[in-house]
């Protein structure tokens, strides 16, 4: 993987992680387009994901240290219900995780028949939620399982996690605000708990394909800071709520990616 490369699916990433199109199937189209090797891509994958999150926390960074303040008081207080809600969220892709962690991982072979008809399916998410109207509830323990389901599915690469977790939260009628918020903070065990173990298969592993050092850094970089800048803008758009554009997006991609299979 040259410089380059590295550089144009780490904004490929970054920007696509917190925007309504998915990430994921954005990847699996870049490398085909850049002809990268899977194996090779692996690593790569767990860096920029990494950086993702890292962008998260940065924009969140107040709100995070909040939790935690609130949750060493060790008291049934908002912070701590909010914590349970998000470890509730969780319980749908780890199960996934750790049962279908294969079946997954086949799904990043760069079948683009598959990306481009899950993204269609999240153009129909993103349309959904323009047909209710906006609701102002807090996101209760139910919903906050409901949003962790969406997450899991969300794992076949097409399918947003941005666009299902905020889409299901809207649809079921709670804050603009607080669905933005949750959904970027919901991401952040599974996404690091995901890295620490691919970097432990990787570690014993010999059939890992090295990256130079300079691409990693580059990847990692373009990821973070365009994912940061992402993040950002995301949180204003889902306070408008429209969505109609990545929509239409999505099923345009979707559509190429089908026909030029």
């Amino acid at each position: 993987m040259t410089w380059f490369e590295a550089l144009i699916l780490g904004l490929v990433q970054g920007l696509t992680e917190f925007l309504p199109v998915s990430s994921s199937g954005h990847l699996e189209i870049g490398k085909v387009l850049l002809n990268v090797e899977v194996q090779e891509s692996l690593s790569f994958t767990v860096l920029v994901h990494f950086a993702t999150v890292l962008s998260t926390i940065t924009v969140f960074y107040k709100d995070i240290l909040k939790l935690f303040t609130g949750l060493f008081q060790f008291k049934w207080n908002e912070e701590t219900k909010y914590v349970s809600k998000i470890l509730i969220s969780m319980v749908p892709v780890l199960i996934v995780g750790i049962l279908y962690r294969e079946e997954v991982e086949s799904l990043f072979s760069g079948n683009l028949v598959l990306v481009g008809s899950a993204l269609m399916v999240t153009a129909l998410l993103l349309i959904s939620t323009q047909l209710v109207k906006p609701g102002k509830k807090k996101i209760p323990f139910l919903d906050a399982l409901l949003m962790g389901i969406a997450q899991a599915i969300a794992t076949i690469p097409g399918i947003s996690r941005s666009g299902a977790t905020i889409s299901t939260g809207l649809l079921l009628k709670n804050g603009r605000s607080d669905v933005a918020q949750f959904s970027f903070l919901m991401v952040l065990v599974p996404i690091i708990g995901a890295a620490l173990l691919d970097i432990l298969s990787m570690s014993s592993s010999s059939s890992e394909v090295g990256i130079s050092a300079g691409s990693l850094i580059i990847g990692f970089l373009a990821a973070y800071l365009s994912g940061y800048l992402a993040c950002t803008w995301m949180i204003n758009l889902v306070k408008k709520g429209n969505f109609y554009w990545f929509a239409i997006y999505c099923a345009i991609v979707g559509l190429i990616s089908i026909i030029f299979a």
